[in-house]
This record gives C-alpha cells, structure tokens and sequence, in this order.
C-alpha cells in the first residue's frame, strides 16, 4: 500500500507539470486556434533562466521573477514575429512555425546558457513528510500548489475579468470579437505571453525535481501535448485531467513494468487518443486532421 501511494505522490507531482504544459497550449489554441509546440521552451526559459541568475548572485525570488519575464518577451516576440505575420496560414504551417521557433529558442539558449544540466535547491529544504507509510518532498507540494493556484488565477481571470471575457469571445468567435471592438490581435499576443508565464513558472518550481538543460523543452512540449489531447484540446478542465493522468500512468507504468518505457507513456496517449478518442475526454470544438 505504501508504495502505491508512493507511486500517486509521484504521478500527480509530475502530473501537475504536465497539467500546466497543456493549460499553455490550451490557451494558445483557444485564442488563435495554433498548436505551439515551443511551450515547452517557455519550460526551458523559466527553470534555465532562474539558474543562471541566481549563480550572478540573485535571490530566487528575484531571478524567477526574470526569467518569468524574460519568457514572456520570449512569447510575445513569438507572436509578433512569427504568428501574427503567418496569420490566416493552414494549420500546418503554423505548426511547423512554432516548431521552427522552437529549434530556434534551443539554438539561442545553447548560446546564452550552455549544454549541461542544472538543478535549482529545493525551495523549502529537502526533509521528505512521511504520509501513509510513504513520503512526499516538500518541493512536490510547491509544483501542486503551484499548479493548483494558477489553474484558479486562471478560471477567476477568464471568468471574471473583462480581459478574460475578451479572450473566451475571441477563442469562440474572432469576427464577432472584433465587431464588438475587441482588440484581437492584443488579446492573442496576450494569450502567448500568459501561456508563457504559466510554461516558465511550471519550468522554475520544477526543475529542483527534474532537472532543466537546453533542449528539455522538446520532451515536456510532447508530454504536455498528450495532456491536452487526451483532456480533449481547447479545455482547461481537460488539460489539468489529461495532465494528472499521464502523469499517473508515466509513473505506474514504470513503478510496475519498466522505467525504461516511461517516457513512451506520453506517445502510446497520443496514439490512443489519435484512433479512439480523436476530440479526448472532455471533448471539443472540432477535429481538423493535418
């Protein structure tokens, strides 16, 4: 029983990261229906960036707000230099824009950081809490916290601001949105730059249990993608959900069989998901096949 729930600490930790992957791509693909597969650079930036600085001599604190920052730019430079110019272009070709961005951000990030791992200390000591015969890390508790706090930001954001309104119209209706005056092409930008401080605050609070390195963005961009095609693409439900379950079945499967074959968890859902449950769990707006 122990290891069991040993296993569910595991699973719903790294879930959570999952979970937080698949919020940025929901947001993405509400507001302007593109799949940006360098979300998980956004990753990459916030747990990278925080390293670095905190090595010039910055507190955490200080050196995560950058680098949160810092991937905000990164996303809105996305928007403006590489989206909104395609605008109107097949689903296709804006897909192999963003994986194009995210080649790129990789190339920059070698550059700028280098080619090694980096860890970050664990923001509250490394003492494990003993629960039910197994134990949790205290730094698992901030990845939950952190994600359970930004999916709630999130829905009051959405649901009870005026921005946020702006942005469901937009992700249900672009033309409509606009004849009502709404400045679309704000609230997409806006769209990358939230996507990309979710991706970077998930990248910082994980990275003292995953490690960070230049190119991790590629293999959280695939996992959080899963996520959010197994919770059906477009739900923020779905995208938590579909998050917590790869992250459970990541762990099961290689607590019981194999960890060799863990990281093929992510790709056997999206196979899965592709055959038998082309709109996911919580359904859709629509399937467009590319």
């Amino acid at each position: 029983m122990s290891e069991f729930l040993q296993l569910v600490f595991s699973g719903l930790t790294v879930g959570a990261i999952y979970a937080l992957i698949a919020l940025g791509f929901t947001l993405i693909y509400n507001a302007s229906d593109v799949i940006n597969f360098a979300q998980g650079d956004f990753v990459m930036i916030g747990g990278m960036g925080t390293v670095f600085l905190m090595a010039s001599g910055l507190s955490l604190p200080l050196a995560a707000l950058i680098a949160v920052v810092a991937a905000v730019g990164v996303g809105l430079l996305l928007h403006r230099l590489a989206i909104e110019p395609a605008r109107g272009a097949s689903p296709v070709t804006l897909i192999m824009i963003t994986i194009g961005a995210s080649i790129f951000i990789k190339g920059v990030a070698q550059i700028v950081f280098d080619k090694q791992f980096h860890s970050l200390p664990a923001f509250s000591g490394d003492a494990p809490i003993p629960i039910g015969g197994a134990t949790l890390l205290p730094q698992s508790l901030w990845v939950l916290g952190t994600a359970i706090g930004l999916v709630v930001a999130l829905y009051l954001f959405l649901e009870h601001t005026l921005v946020g309104k702006g942005l469901l119209a937009t992700a249900a209706n672009r033309l409509a949105a606009k004849l009502v005056g709404i400045n679309v092409t704000l609230i997409l930008a806006m769209a990358f730059g939230l996507s990309a401080a979710i991706g970077a605050l998930a990248g910082v609070v994980a990275t003292p249990i995953t490690l960070t390195r230049y190119d991790i963005g590629t293999l959280f961009a695939l996992k959080g993608f899963a996520a959010a095609m197994l919770g059906g693409m477009g739900n923020p439900l779905g995208a938590v959900v579909g998050g917590l379950l790869i992250g459970l079945l990541e762990t099961f499967g290689a607590g019981y069989v194999s960890s060799t074959y863990k990281d093929a968890v992510a790709f056997l859902m999206i196979l899965f998901v592709l055959f038998f449950l082309p709109r996911g769990l919580f359904g859709g707006r629509s399937v467009e096949r590319v």
